[in-house]
C-alpha cells in the first residue's frame, strides 16, 4: 500500500501542467527586470507630468515659519528670568549633580512645589521668578542648587506645554561651540509618560552629549551667527535658533519635526491627482504579473511540489526523475538541479545521522557505566562505621560531567587510626576519572602501610611520578591520620585547599596549613606533616576548589568567605546537615549557571570516648 501511495504522488507530480516546454535562454531576473524598468519609465513620465509642481520647498518654508515663532516664544520664557545667564551657567557646571523632577507641574504636592515653598519661606524678600543674580548668589550653596532645580522644572513645564500644543516631535535647548560637531543637551521637552534616557529617539536628560550629522553641524553653525536654520536629519528635520552666548558657549533652541509625517499630510491633498497615474501602474503591473507567472511562478510551483514530495516520501530517485524534465537554462533550472543534489545529500546525511546517533547512544551507555563504577570506588554508605561512636563522618561528590576527577576517602588503618583523604585531579572528564582511580588506589594502599601523613604523600608522589605517568597529570591531596583515642590528626597538604576547623563552642575557621607540591608534580619531593588536636565536639570540613570557585551567571565566584559563612550559619549541625547547608548556599548563589567543576565535600566530627 505504501508503494502504491508513492506511485500516485509521483504520477501526480508528472501530470502537473507545464506551461514552459521550450528551452529559454538568458537569466530570468534580466527578463523580469527589463519588464519592470519599462513599467517604471512609463509610469514615471506620467507621474512626473501630473505631479511636477509638487515640491517640498513650501513644506519647509511653512515649517521654518512655525519653528521660528516657537523659538521666539521659548527664548522669551528663558529671558523672562532676570538671572537667566547665571541659571544656564549653573546648569552647565552642575548637570550631573542636579536632582531634576522632569514631570513637575504646579501642583502643591510636587517635589518642585515643595522646594519652591522652602525657598520662599527661607528668603521671603526674594521673588523667585524675578530673582537677580545678586540675590541668588546671596543664598547658601545648597539653596542655589535647589533654586536652579526649581527653575529648571518651571521652564521645562512651559516647554512641555509648547511642545504638546504645537505638535513638535522634539523641543530642546542645547549648548555648543566651534567646530559645532557635538551638542550638549540642557533641556528637552516631553509628552507625559515619555521615556527619558540617552538612547536614540528617547528624550534626553540634562548633561547628555551627542554627535551631530553634517547637516546638523551646518545648522548650528548658522544659528550661532544669528541665522536660524532648518537642517535635514534623515526622517527628521532639525531647526536651530540662537538663544545666547554664556561662558564662551553658544546656547541654541532646537526643534525636531517628523518630516515624513508632515509630507504625508500634504500628500493627502494630492491623492486625487495621482489616481490616474495609479490606474496606469495597475495596468502595467498586471502585464508584469502575467510575465512573472509564466516565467517564474509556474516552474517554481513544479519545483515546490517535488520538494514536498521528497518531504513526504524521502525518495530522492523520484525527485531526480521529475526535476530532470524541467529543462530550463536559467536560475530556476539551477534551482531544480540544486534541489536534486540536496535530496541526495539529505539521504546520505540521514544515514550518517543514524550512525552518529547509534554511536552517541553507545558512548552514553559507557559513560553511565563509568559513572557508576567511579561512584562505587568511593565510600557511599553512611554511616560508614556504625559501631564506632567516637566520631561521625559524611561526604558527597557531585561531578560536573558524567565522571569527575575529585575523590574523597576514609578508612580504618587499624582499631585506633582512621585515614581521611580529600583530593582533586587536574582536568575533567574520563582522563581525570582514570587518574583519580589510580591515585586513590595508590594512596590508600600506602596509607594502610604507613601512619605518617607526610610519608603517605611522599610515597604516593614517587609512584605517580614514575614513567607510567606520561600524560603528566597531577593531583592535589589533603591527607590525615586520626588517632581515635587522643583526637590528634597528623596531616599533610599537597597543594590542596585549606581545611576548615571548628572547635567546641566555637565557629568554623580556615586553617592555613603548610602546603607542599602537588602529587605527581616532581619526583623526590618531601612533604611535611603537622598536627590538629580535636576535642570532643570539634569538626573538620574538607572540600575541593569546586566549592569556592562555583560561579554565577555574571562570573562572580562563591568564594572562601561565603563558604565559611555558610558553615557558621549552622555550626552545630551534624556532618550530613552541614554538607546540605553548604550545597544549598552554593545553589542559591549560582542559580541557573552551569556547573563547571566537581563539587566534593567531607565533614568529620570528633566525639571522643563515649
Amino acid at each position: 500500500m505504501a508503494s502504491q501511495g508513492l506511485d500516485r504522488k509521483a504520477q501526480q507530480v508528472e501530470n502537473e501542467p507545464m506551461l514552459i516546454s521550450e528551452k529559454r535562454r538568458g537569466s530570468i531576473i534580466i527578463q523580469v527586470t527589463l519588464m519592470f524598468v519599462l513599467c517604471v519609465v512609463i509610469t514615471g513620465m506620467i507621474t512626473y507630468v501630473s505631479q511636477r509642481n509638487r515640491s517640498d520647498k513650501l513644506v519647509k518654508d511653512q515649517l521654518e515659519f512655525r519653528a521660528g515663532r516657537l523659538a521666539a516664544e521659548t527664548s522669551k520664557i528663558i529671558h523672562d528670568y532676570a538671572a537667566y545667564a547665571w541659571i544656564l551657567d549653573y546648569w552647565h557646571n552642575h548637570a550631573k549633580e542636579m536632582d531634576i523632577e522632569y514631570d513637575a507641574d504646579f501642583v502643591l504636592t510636587s517635589e518642585t512645589a515643595k522646594k519652591a515653598g522652602e525657598l520662599q519661606k527661607k528668603y521671603p524678600d526674594i521673588q523667585l521668578r524675578y530673582a537677580t543674580k545678586y540675590e541668588i548668589e546671596s543664598m547658601a550653596p545648597e539653596d542655589q542648587k535647589k533654586y536652579a532645580e526649581v527653575v529648571y522644572s518651571w521652564i521645562l513645564t512651559r516647554l512641555n506645554e509648547i511642545k504638546s500644543v504645537n505638535r513638535v516631535d522634539y523641543l530642546f535647548i542645547v549648548e555648543t561651540k566651534a567646530p559645532y560637531d557635538k551638542q550638549f543637551f540642557v533641556m528637552s521637552a516631553a509628552d507625559p509618560g515619555a521615556v527619558r534616557g540617552t538612547e536614540y529617539e528617547q528624550v534626553y536628560t540634562i548633561g547628555v552629549e551627542s554627535e551631530v550629522s553634517d547637516y546638523q553641524k551646518e545648522g548650528m553653525k548658522n544659528a550661532a551667527k544669528h541665522v536660524s536654520h532648518l537642517a535635514n536629519a534623515g526622517q527628521y528635520v532639525d531647526y536651530y535658533s540662537y538663544l545666547d552666548i554664556i561662558g564662551g558657549r553658544t546656547y541654541l533652541i532646537g526643534m525636531t519635526y517628523d518630516y515624513y509625517a508632515i509630507i504625508d499630510d500634504i500628500d493627502t491633498q494630492t491623492k486625487v491627482g495621482s489616481v490616474l497615474s495609479m490606474l496606469y501602474q495597475v495596468m502595467l503591473l498586471a502585464a508584469c504579473l502575467l510575465g512573472i507567472y509564466f516565467l517564474v511562478l509556474n516552474p517554481l510551483k513544479y519545483v515546490q511540489s517535488n520538494i514536498r514530495l521528497y518531504r513526504d516520501t524521502k525518495d530522492s530517485k523520484i525527485v531526480d526523475e521529475n526535476l530532470s524534465k524541467l529543462n530550463l537554462n536559467n536560475e530556476i533550472g539551477e534551482l531544480a538541479t540544486d534541489v536534486t543534489d540536496l535530496s541526495l545529500e539529505m539521504d546520505n546525511y540521514l544515514e550518517e545521522i543514524k550512525k552518529i546517533t547509534s554511536e552517541k547512544e553507545r558512548i552514553g551507555v559507557e559513560l553511565s557505566l563509568a559513572s557508576r563504577i567511579q561512584q562505587s570506588m568511593i565510600p557511599h554508605n553512611f554511616p560508614p562505621f556504625p559501631d564506632r561512636k567516637e566520631f561521625d563522618i559524611y561526604a558527597s561528590m557531585d561531578p560536573a560531567r558524567e565522571v569527575g576527577g575529585d575523590f574523597y576517602d576514609f578508612f580504618m588503618v587499624d582499631d585506633d587510626h582512621l585515614g581521611l583523604v580529600m583530593a582533586d585531579v587536574s582536568g575533567k572528564g574520563i582522563p581525570a576519572a582514570l587518574f583519580m582511580m589510580i591515585s586513590k588506589t595508590i594512596l590508600k594502599s600506602v596509607a594502610m602501610l604507613e601512619c605518617e601523613a607526610d610519608e603517605i604523600l611522599s610515597r604516593t608522589n614517587e609512584a605517580l611520578c614514575s614513567e607510567e605517568n606520561q600524560v603528566e597529570m597531577f593531583v592535589t591531596v589533603w591527607a590525615g591520620i586520626l588517632e581515635i583515642s587522643t583526637g590528634i590528626i597528623t596531616a599533610a597538604n599537597a597543594g590542596h585547599e585549606y581545611p576548615v576547623i571548628k572547635n567546641p563552642d566555637g565557629n568554623y575557621e580556615l586553617l592555613k596549613d603548610p602546603h607542599g607540591l602537588v602529587i605527581g608534580g616532581a619526583e623526590g619531593f618531601k612533604y611535611k606533616s603537622y598536627q590538629i588536636k580535636m576535642e570532643p565536639g570539634s569538626k573538620l570540613f574538607l572540600y575541593t576548589d569546586g566549592i569556592p570557585e562555583a560561579t554565577d551567571a555574571d562570573k562572580n565566584m562563591f568564594g572562601i568567605e561565603r563558604m565559611v559563612d555558610a558553615l557558621n550559619s549552622k555550626p552545630d549541625a551534624d556532618p550530613k546537615e552541614t554538607l546540605e547547608v553548604v550545597r544549598n548556599k552554593v545553589d542559591e548563589f549560582v542559580k541557573d549557571a552551569e556547573q563547571f567543576d566537581d563539587l566534593t565535600m567531607m565533614c568529620f566530627e570528633y566525639k571522643g570516648k563515649q
